[in-house]
């Protein structure tokens, strides 16, 4: 099956609103420290998708950076550049491939938010790291959760990252606002979530994200954590 769809053209199955949304008092940063620091057992719901071809696997990670906001916690996100090769234009978390250089999954996700969005890594507080999860195009990627000082600053690299936007994280701990669709039939079916977002224009208007694919996945596994 081939890679080129266009998934907001793909209908919705179903909306998970029937689970309900993570408590509000575990979505400030205390919480959320001491939830990393105290793990509970928990099992992820998504691991893997299933490949497409035979390409090797290779590690990567991304960061899933949080920043305090009057109105809570955000997930800062970023749209990938369209002529990169993988995921041209799909929203993702500020990450990349694993380097011989780097000494664990967390050296590799605050390297390559340095590198494509200018994130400073003392402007990061790591909490944890979440499972890996494989991607269709055989990234194995550990997400690694990190609290933004509030003195940050960016610096995007446009040969990687086209745009940066955030999120408030309550939104997205909400299957109120989990999609789910399908592309494909039979047993080449692939089922993947969406979390649709329109981010509030100076203007009065919406720029509208389509968050889905491996970030979605990775947000779903951030719900199931949260809601252990």
């Amino acid at each position: 099956m081939s890679l080129i769809f266009d998934p907001q053209r793909l209908p919705v199955l179903a909306v998970d609103d029937h689970l309900p949304a993570v408590p509000l008092d575990r979505l400030s940063a205390p919480a959320l420290r001491e939830r990393f620091a105290k793990p509970l057992a928990w099992t992820p719901e998504l691991i893997a998708e299933r490949p497409l071809g035979r390409r090797a696997p290779v590690h990567a990670s991304v960061l899933v950076p949080l920043l305090e906001r009057e109105g809570g916690l955000t997930v800062l996100l970023t749209r990938r550049a369209e002529h990169l090769s993988d995921h041209p234009g799909q929203i993702s978390f500020p990450g990349g491939r694993a380097e011989a250089q780097d000494l664990s999954p967390a050296e590799t996700a605050l390297r390559e938010a340095e590198e494509e969005i200018g994130l400073a890594p003392h402007c990061v507080q790591l909490l944890g790291s979440l499972p890996t999860y494989t991607t269709v195009t055989s990234f194995i990627v550990t997400p690694v959760v990190g609290l933004v000082r509030p003195d940050f600053t960016l610096r995007l690299d446009p040969s990687e990252v086209s745009e940066v936007f955030e999120v408030p994280l309550a939104f997205l701990m909400s299957p109120a606002h989990h999609r789910r669709h399908a592309v494909g039939e039979g047993e080449e079916a692939r089922e993947f979530f969406s979390m649709p977002w329109a981010s509030p224009q100076a203007n009065g208007s919406s720029r509208h994200h389509f968050i889905w694919g491996a970030t979605a996945a990775m947000l779903r596994n951030f719900y199931r954590f949260l809601s252990a």
